[in-house]
């Protein structure tokens, strides 16, 4: 069964307020989100939420209004735990807000070069930003989202006012929670990525697209303010993402090669497939001044990226490698040993919402047996197939489709 994924686009940033209304957009109940946290502060937050136009569009602006606090509380992290462990919450909302809180400490205990434990919250110890975290991790729960996946990071630009005084955007809690993060300065000289949207979005979700995604719901959650010439809302897409074993997505890396050899060529795709390259291969191709020479490709899953490319720029002559996002709709895959009159062979099967599609004698298993019983390669594999079709008919498996 497919679940429920949540894409948060962020061309104009993130707070915890944005967060919220984008929610609310998308469907979760104002008074189950008020619920929630009463239980966190009772009597002590109040929520309000009204539409409202940024650039044309129109969003769900949220206002988080609590008890008078005299002074801007500098609540540590052992404070906010007892409050948030203590309340009746649901325990995973709980340890996803816990988990929210405990990074952002440990940004801030970074930057003032000072243990986690002695780390005390300014701005984001009040109820307020406290009610946006808790607020968020609740209403993704509400809505029954399993994975969260969000865009390029808008950061704004200009300054923003603090405990501290003036601060350059990033704040730097911001700059060290998105460390590693694609970002993009600007489009407006002013902060648009919060600490607390910084902080919710990364603890919570990854950034990239969620692959093959059927969008059922689209809410917009609107900022304070609305910029001139660009909307001031973070948009949010909720759906269903394929099954794992019939989607993902991945990179794909190309560079082109007109002073490489053949052998060059041939060793940077062992190379390549070595470091964990799903697929590599060469094009030729005719580039600039009628040169002949080869496209070297691969096709890469997150984890493997950085050795990818590493090995371009090590095993080639090249100085810049093209990547690109690809989305893939795969066959679930299956290996099964069957016994044919040479010996035991595996048969790779592809299946597709549960029904068999394809098959396919594994390669190596035919070509080692070939070689040990000198006979020809085709021979070990037909006869991996008629065993293959005779267990498949035995126990009523449906025939496929395609070969």
């Amino acid at each position: 069964m497919s679940e429920t994924v949540a894409y948060f686009d962020c061309f104009s940033g993130a707070s915890g307020d944005m967060i919220l209304g984008a929610l609310l957009d998308c469907g979760l109940p104002l008074e189950a989100l008020v619920a929630d946290l009463a239980l966190l502060a009772p009597g002590l937050i109040r929520l309000r939420a009204e539409k409202a136009l940024r650039g044309g569009i129109r969003a769900v602006q949220v206002t988080v209004e609590t008890a008078d606090e005299p002074n801007l509380p500098n609540r540590s992290l052992e404070t906010i735990r007892a409050m948030i462990l203590g309340s009746q919450l649901p325990e995973r909302v709980k340890e996803r807000a816990m988990a929210v809180f405990t990074r952002l400490s440990e940004a801030e205990a970074a930057i003032h070069d000072v243990p986690v434990e002695k780390i005390h919250f300014h701005e984001v110890g009040a109820l307020d930003a406290i009610a946006d975290i808790v607020g968020a991790v609740a209403g993704l729960e509400r809505l029954g989202v399993g994975a969260v996946f969000f865009s390029t990071l808008h950061l704004g630009g200009g300054t923003v006012k603090s405990q501290h005084g003036m601060l350059p955007v990033p704040a730097p809690a911001t700059a060290r929670l998105v460390a590693g993060l694609q970002c993009e300065l600007g489009p407006v000289p002013r902060e648009l990525l919060t600490p607390t949207g910084a902080a919710i979005l990364t603890t919570l979700g990854r950034q990239r697209p969620p692959g093959l995604l059927r969008v059922e719901r689209i809410g917009y959650g609107a900022g304070a303010r609305d910029n001139a010439g660009h909307p001031n809302v973070l948009r949010l897409m909720l759906g269903q993402a394929a099954p794992a074993a019939e989607a993902d997505a991945a990179w794909v890396l190309e560079a082109n090669l007109d002073d490489t050899t053949a052998e060059v060529i041939g060793h940077a795709i062992e190379q390549l497939l070595a470091a964990g390259a799903l697929d590599a291969w060469a094009i030729p191709i005719q580039m600039k001044k009628s040169r002949p020479a080869w496209m070297l490709c691969a096709i890469v899953a997150d984890e493997a990226l950085g050795r990818a490319e590493e090995i371009f720029f090590r095993e080639t002559t090249t100085f810049g490698v093209r990547r690109h996002r690809v989305e893939r709709a795969k066959l679930g895959r299956e290996l099964r040993a069957v016994e044919t009159p040479f010996g035991a062979v595996r048969v790779k099967v592809g299946t597709r919402e549960g029904k068999l599609v394809t098959a396919s004698p594994e390669y190596e298993d035919c070509r080692r047996i070939a070689l040990e019983k000198n006979i020809p390669l085709r021979e070990v594999m037909d006869a991996a197939r008629r065993s293959f079709d005779g267990e498949r008919r035995a126990s009523n498996v449906e025939r496929p489709t395609s070969k």
